[in-house]
């Protein structure tokens, strides 16, 4: 023993046990007889995160003059880690107190609420109950209720699938529906639905019951009020929202004030874990100006949080692009917050700073829009609007245009000019606008009403936060008739061969006139190309669209129809994506399968309204077979049958036609929807003038302009120049349109002359102007009634005139009787109000009549034009909602133009060369 004791091996065991015996003794003394001591001494050293926010990208125009900068302010920021969950409530509360003492708000993303009477309620179904009613949809309606009552009362095809109809509703209609058609829920049922997965609580947890919950869950003081238990769950959400980053702080206010600052730093010991932080908050130096190019920002939806704060690491309150660029360019313009890792006392004083990591910025981002040629167009155009709504003049240096007749309901409107080499946008105006920093911290939710449209039952309404340039698909009128020439000089038409205007042509018994001959009942006389285009004569576009000489009935030696016009127009961009950078419609090109759809749609909402009219008790007592026998009928469009087999179909027993109707019902198929569902040669004559189905936006028509000033090579549009760190970004090169240079010198020839020509209609505006213009005026009709914000109002106000000896009594009693027996077909008191009507007076009311005490919506007016005319450089589209005339368009085209080319204007503030190389 003793000689295995001399062995170095045996001494080094010995050793080691000799060091963990007396680490062991002094582990028990430290954490037996000196735990409190040492306990005390570890809580006067604690960890802290500083976090500084990263500025956002910012947003500037092609001269670098600032459009969304950022503004340092002052948060509050709250670190729950390491704090007992009393310490989180008290602090919370406390907070929560002093910032409302101090008129500071505090971050509440927190969805149920409290009214007066001391009721729960989830924020997400008091938005739903908003929007119906703003809709005047009844109250309770579910999703899939409420957007086939959408679907029915605008009349969308029923053979679209809900992707198709959610997008025709949004792009034809402006109908922003708060409905995720794939799951056919409200938006505000999802949140609900991830909140409530958020915490664990049982699927359809009412609001008190959640609320009762997860005042448990954070061991909420039950002597607390509901109030104060609801300012701490406020807080606790934040946290939380945090997610596995539950150890970094939690922003609670922003822009506090001064008050509040002193108080919390003064006061540190009261609030544990609470600290102000500088932070930079979106500034928008020019408030409304480019609103819809540069877009707002909005909170991060509950829905969402989990792809942006658990995978992209956002903080669960940062604002997020909603629209706009601040939307596309989302991942360029957001940067990385830094934070700093300090070890302080117990005192909340800095000992080290343990790790560093500084902020990381977004990339900041040069536009190709001119930001003065923007407040010119911006100006112009509501100057415009003004003067037209009450037939007022339009001031201009380059001389004043005096409206003389006003078109009150003229206030929405939009111009857009493009760089003709480049397809680059130089300004892009909508009205009406909006300031957007009314959402740089969040906006309320008064500013929010404030900007949604004044009437959602009038499609063209205003609504500020809708961007008409690019999402408003409308009739291009007599702007399109450089396509129709175009697809003619390609098909073979001699652009001077003189053609004679006729006055009209009849197509069955409906003439299709020439304007001139509507108004005065003369005609343009004999015409060649450029002349048609000057005078803008109907009738020659009907000749050359068809290939016919309709005065001498001979052919003019070559084929058309719509399908080969399409082509062209697609060729300059219309009916296709243009490639910008931002939300915009693309209606579908006019096709005949569209317009089967279209007359389908219309014929199924007629047989719906009129069920009870034509179909007997058991067919509507049943909305399956109603819905069946309904599409049956439908169906009997394709093949467009005669009068006598649509009467004997709907004779058979099983049809559940009423005895006496099939007479009625079959003439109504037939001559009100089966004899237009084909395309017919009226069809060609009316897209041929830009009517019909046509519907393009001023985005896409300025681009139309700009590619025949380009030589017929047409560009896509572009919003971004250049992005930090990245150069100019490169463009996709220009295609050739079919049409040679010559028979382009035809068609600019003719726009000189609708500008400068004698018989122009542009000739008042820019006939003295400095430079010359090539331009073509449109004037586009718009169908329907504008509807009252509240339908039965209207009713109300004009029964007396609609139907005499009727109360009002009785049509709400009959429209209750309705709603109750046919609950599918009449889902609100509107539609079954209108019926009761109808029914009241034995049919011998229409809902046309019904509807005739209602305003008819005025043309839209367009003008397109592109300057110098023979060397373009620009090219603007202007369209002016229910503007009357095409010419009452004009002068913001030539206030823009005048601008651009720097006619007596010297702008200061920018350098012609700044921007990111």
């Amino acid at each position: 023993m003793i000689k295995n004791l001399g062995s170095r091996f045996t001494q080094l065991i010995i050793f080691i046990a000799l060091l963990l015996a007396l680490l062991g003794v002094r582990l028990f003394v430290l954490s037996v007889f000196q735990n409190e001591s040492w306990s005390e001494a570890s809580e006067n050293l604690s960890v802290k995160s500083v976090y500084s926010s990263s500025p956002r990208g910012q947003i500037y125009d092609r001269y670098g003059r600032l459009l969304a900068g950022n503004v340092q302010t002052f948060s509050v920021q709250f670190n729950g880690s390491g704090l007992k969950t009393q310490e989180i409530n008290d602090t919370a509360l406390s907070l929560a107190r002093l910032l409302e003492q101090n008129g500071d708000t505090y971050v509440d993303n927190f969805p149920i609420v409290i009214d007066e009477y001391g009721n729960f309620a989830y924020t997400y179904q008091q938005s739903i109950d908003q929007w119906l009613k703003s809709m005047e949809l009844p109250e309770g309606l579910s999703a899939e209720e409420a957007f086939s009552e959408l679907r029915s009362i605008y009349g969308v095809d029923e053979s679209l699938d809900v992707f198709e109809a959610q997008e025709s509703l949004q792009n034809v209609f402006g109908l922003y529906i708060p409905i995720t058609v794939r799951l056919m829920k409200y938006t505000g049922d999802v949140d609900r639905d991830s909140f409530l997965d958020k915490y664990n609580l049982p699927e359809g947890s009412g609001p008190a019951e959640a609320f009762a919950a997860l005042r448990s869950k954070f061991s909420i003081d039950r002597s607390l009020s509901a109030e104060d238990a609801r300012k701490i769950l406020v807080i606790r959400n934040e946290l939380f929202d945090m997610g596995y980053r539950q150890y970094l702080p939690a922003t609670i206010a922003n822009g506090i004030s001064e008050k509040s600052i002193v108080e919390i730093e003064e006061r540190s010991k009261e609030f544990p874990g609470t600290s102000v932080v500088s932070k930079l908050k979106r500034y928008y130096p020019n408030g409304s100006t480019a609103s819809h190019i540069i877009g707002y920002m909005g909170r991060i939806s509950e829905a969402n949080k989990e792809y942006y704060v658990d995978e992209l690491g956002y903080n669960a309150g940062d604002l997020i692009g909603m629209s706009g660029l601040e939307s596309s360019l989302e991942s360029i313009l957001h940067g990385t917050d830094g934070v700093e890792y300090l070890q302080v006392n117990a005192s909340g004083k800095k000992v080290k700073s343990i790790s560093n990591t500084p902020p990381k910025k977004g990339k900041d981002v040069y536009i190709t829009m001119d930001l003065e040629l923007q407040k010119v167009a911006e100006d112009a155009l509501q100057q415009a609007l003004d003067a037209i709504s009450t037939g007022g003049v339009f001031h201009s240096k380059y001389g004043d245009y005096n409206y003389g007749k006003a078109y009150k309901n003229a206030n929405v409107g939009a111009v857009v000019a493009l760089e003709v080499e480049t397809g680059d946008v130089l300004c892009m105006a909508s009205n009406p606008d909006f300031d957007l920093n009314l959402f740089a911290e969040g906006i309320s939710s008064e500013d929010w009403n404030s900007l949604q449209s004044k009437n959602p039952r009038d499609q063209l309404a205003p609504a500020p936060l809708y961007n008409v340039a690019t999402r408003s698909a409308v009739q291009p009128g007599s702007t399109f008739k450089m396509v129709t020439a175009t697809a003619a000089l390609d098909q073979g038409l001699n652009p001077n061969t003189r053609l004679r205007d006729g006055g009209f042509v009849m197509v069955g018994n409906r003439p299709y006139n020439c304007l001139i001959w509507t108004t005065s009942n003369t005609t343009h006389g004999s015409l060649n190309l450029p002349e048609a285009l000057e005078v803008s004569c109907n009738y020659y576009f009907y000749d050359v669209a068809t290939g016919k000489d309709y005065y001498t009935g001979r052919s003019l030696g070559y084929d058309m129809d719509i399908d080969t016009i399409m082509k062209y127009a697609r060729q300059y961009g219309l009916g296709e994506a243009t490639g910008i950078e931002i939300s915009e419609t693309v209606a579908p090109a006019p096709s005949a399968e569209s317009k089967m759809r279209s007359q389908k749609a219309l014929l199924r909402y007629a047989l719906n309204a009129n069920a009870e009219k034509f179909f007997k008790t058991r067919v509507l007592a049943d909305p399956e077979l109603l819905s069946e026998k309904i599409e049956e009928i439908v169906s009997w469009a394709d093949e467009n049958p005669v009068r006598s087999e649509i009467i004997e179909r709907l004779s058979e027993s099983d049809m559940g036609i009423k005895e006496g109707m099939e007479v009625e019902l079959a003439e109504l198929c037939k001559y009100t929807y089966f004899n237009y569902a084909e395309w017919t040669l009226g069809d060609e004559f009316n897209i041929a003038i830009g009517q019909g189905e046509n519907a393009y936006t001023p985005l896409q028509m300025a681009n139309y302009i700009a590619t025949i000033g380009n030589g017929g090579l047409h560009n896509k549009v572009s919003l971004i120049k250049t992005i930090e760190g990245e150069g100019k970004r490169e463009k996709e090169e220009a295609a050739k349109v079919d049409i040679t240079d010559e028979n382009l010198s035809y068609i600019i020839d003719g726009m000189n002359r609708v500008a400068q020509g004698s018989k122009g209609s542009l000739r008042g505006v820019f006939g003295t102007f400095p430079v010359k213009v090539a331009a073509k005026s449109g004037t586009a009709t718009k169908d329907g009634k504008i509807n009252w914000p509240d339908e039965l109002e209207y009713l109300k106000t004009y029964l007396p005139q609609i139907l005499r000896d009727v109360s009002w009594e009785e049509v709400e009693s009959e429209a209750a009787r309705l709603m109750e027996e046919y609950p599918s077909t009449y889902t609100n008191r509107e539609s079954a109000s209108r019926r009761a009507i109808i029914n009241l007076s034995g049919g011998t009311v229409s809902a046309a009549s019904i509807d005739r005490f209602k305003e008819d919506y005025s043309p839209f007016a367009w003008v397109v034009a592109m300057a110098p005319a023979d060397d373009p450089k620009i090219a603007v589209a202007t369209l002016i909602f229910q503007g009357g005339t095409a010419a009452y368009a004009a002068p913001v085209a030539r206030e823009v133009i005048g601008a651009y080319l720097r006619l007596g204007t010297e702008y200061e503030g920018y350098s012609i060369t700044s921007g990111l190389k």
